[in-house]
């Protein structure tokens, strides 16, 4: 198995932000956690970058209290960078897991991912890519899959929306009453591809990470199908939330661009017709 520690960081790393009164992000170096719903009740939304459980309870204590664990973890998807700490606070917390019935096979040793593709976006994170672990985790009975009807347990409110092309079983999550977006990998709001700007956290709409997405025609449709929530907040995976107008915009930008903005000119995952 590869090495799971990547040794990148952002000068956001650590500083946690509220954007809402119960939604909280939290980056831990390229990649955001998410802390959903108040004292009483919240869950935990992707485990990160591996060695990063005692960063995610302690920042998890500071919000709800000592001694504190959410009522479950909710995965957007599996990559590494999302699910690198959850086997260790599966330890400390013994709480379920959920994902979409798609991503499944990822997590319970039945499917590696595709290996990444070092040669698209033309940074030195997609460089670095090869180091990544593709490896499915072995989660078995601990995880089980998103509510069929679109419900999201313990997150009175949102539904998860399947927006797959970074990887099959892509999640996001929305709540009507704000308009208020999780949007996992599905698009990020930063060029991922760049370890400057992956570092200096420089805020602009991007796709999914392209080393790692595979379909790039679906990827495409789910940043259309959650455009057209009309999202008034949006917290991504990778980089600064994002809100009001300037998201309305870059959405649109980023839609009738998408195959500028985010698609690679080449790659092992591209079927480009021009």
């Amino acid at each position: 198995m590869k090495e799971p520690f990547i040794p990148v960081t952002s000068i956001a790393s650590g500083i946690g932000q509220e954007v809402m009164p119960d939604l909280y992000y939290f980056p831990v170096q390229i990649v955001n956690v998410i802390f959903a719903g108040t004292h009483d009740e919240w869950v935990l939304i992707d485990a990160v970058m591996p060695n990063s459980a005692d960063k995610i309870i302690d920042e998890a204590e500071k919000r709800f209290g000592e001694g504190t664990r959410p009522r479950a973890i909710i995965l957007t998807h599996g990559h590494f960078d999302h699910t690198g700490s959850l086997k260790e606070l599966l330890e400390r917390w013994k709480v379920p897991v959920c994902a979409h019935i798609l991503e499944l096979p990822y997590l319970t040793g039945e499917t590696d991912y595709p290996e990444p593709d070092s040669s698209v976006g033309g940074g030195l994170v997609s460089g670095m890519s090869p180091m990544f672990p593709t490896e499915a985790l072995h989660l078995e009975n601990q995880v089980s899959p998103l509510p069929e009807e679109g419900t999201v347990p313990f997150m009175n409110g949102w539904r998860w929306i399947h927006t797959p092309g970074h990887t099959p079983g892509h999640v996001s999550f929305f709540r009507e009453n704000d308009a208020s977006l999780i949007a996992g990998d599905a698009f990020v709001t930063v060029q991922q591809e760049s370890l400057y700007k992956v570092m200096t956290q420089k805020q602009e709409i991007s796709g999914p990470p392209k080393y790692l997405t595979t379909d790039w025609e679906a990827a495409y449709e789910s940043v259309k199908k959650l455009n057209d929530l009309n999202p008034q907040l949006a917290v991504t995976g990778h980089g600064l939330p994002m809100s009001g107008q300037l998201l309305g915009t870059s959405l649109v930008k980023l839609i009738d661009r998408f195959h500028d903005i985010a698609v690679p000119e080449h790659g092992k995952y591209v079927d480009r017709d021009d």
